[in-house]
């Protein structure tokens, strides 16, 4: 599936529920707000190590894949409501992130730093 049919696929599924007049903007963002915190929860308390392996329990992988499919229907909805094209929006932050970060100076380091602005 691509990100369209998807959005198509969550468009339908909150109009046939009659979920639109719930899906302003700020609602929206508000629930994608509380799922990626669900997905934090199932890591803030695990080591790098125990966090790199938790797709290895069964349990734990499927909390995380549903967590994970949450914060990403929120977001498609979002864009949707927004109108907001998320593959065009990810390629110009994508190309902004290569200027802002090139790899002779960002390699290697963590820092947060803006050579170009922010």
């Amino acid at each position: 599936m691509t990100l369209t049919s998807l959005q198509r696929a969550l468009a339908q599924f909150a109009a046939e529920r009659e979920w639109e007049q719930f899906h302003c903007a700020k609602n929206l963002v508000m629930a994608l707000a509380g799922e990626s915190g669900e997905l934090y929860e199932i890591f803030r308390w695990l080591t790098p190590q125990q966090s790199a392996q938790v797709m290895q329990d069964d349990e734990r992988a499927v909390q995380v894949r549903e967590e994970m499919a949450d914060v990403l229907a929120y977001l498609l909805r979002l864009a949707d409501v927004l109108d907001v094209d998320l593959e065009a929006a990810l390629a110009a932050k994508i190309e902004k992130n290569h200027r802002q970060y090139p790899v002779h100076l960002a390699r290697g380091k963590a820092d947060k730093y803006t050579q170009l602005g922010g």
